[in-house]
């Protein structure tokens, strides 16, 4: 048996969490959004300036059916397919527009037998990133970059019965408010101007690759020069 400790930061207390109760629209789809990370989990408790807790389960993991996406097996294009695919973009370019079903079409995975997603968490400032990318100002190598910043980005999320049933509650701490909610400011500020800064150095860039290019030169997912720019 494989046991990880899962927390889920939110306002109010989850003994038994529901299946049915969920987004269809976040990241990855409904399903249930946790982190491995204690800070995190207490920010996510209060991003809305209320006292939250901090829900704690045992998971076991053994025979579930787990897509990794930071394991090195994918990239960051792949996450923006999925991002693509379930939650409401900004489309207000011909660019754009193509970009969101070309993506889709050539880099997204089907989530239908998976049990459980390990991936980026698209929240606040990281969502304007994908948003810019698929606009065609951000390059891939600054996004990239800007997602590989820290373990905060980062998720695990629940997403079939099998999960589901595998999630053992143990305990439930409160969070408060006064001093989880500014840093969970704070870390959307440093979000802010890491993203201002890549957006002005990206102007330079003679090498990288933007969103038109890969539409322009019909990119797939094991094109050399995806993988130069990602894994260098």
């Amino acid at each position: 048996m494989s046991t990880v400790k899962l927390l889920h930061g939110t306002d109010h207390i989850i003994e038994v969490p529901d299946i049915h109760i969920g987004n269809p629209k976040n990241d990855y789809g409904k399903g249930f959004y946790c982190t491995k990370i204690d800070e995190m989990a207490r920010e996510w408790a209060c991003k809305q300036n209320t006292h939250g807790f901090v829900n704690i389960y045992d998971f076991d993991t053994s025979g579930l059916n787990i897509l990794d996406l930071l394991d090195g097996n994918y990239t960051v294009l792949n996450w923006m397919a999925l991002l693509l695919r379930y939650r409401t973009f900004k489309l207000d370019s011909e660019v754009a527009i193509d970009a969101h079903d070309y993506i889709i079409e050539h880099f997204a995975i089907d989530l239908t037998n998976y049990d459980v997603v390990i991936g980026y968490r698209a929240d606040d400032s990281y969502f304007q990133y994908a948003e810019s990318f698929v606009s065609n100002t951000l390059p891939l190598r600054s996004l990239n970059k800007v997602l590989r910043l820290g373990k905060l980005g980062e998720q695990t999320v629940v997403i079939s019965q099998k999960g589901f049933d595998r999630l053992k509650y143990l305990n439930t701490y409160p969070v408060d408010k006064t001093i989880y909610y500014p840093k969970f400011l704070d870390r959307d500020t440093t979000a802010r101007d890491t993203y201002r800064k890549e957006i002005k150095k990206s102007r330079s860039y003679r090498d990288d690759i933007f969103v038109l290019d890969i539409l322009r030169e019909e990119m797939q997912n094991d094109d050399p020069r995806i993988q130069r720019i990602l894994f260098e």
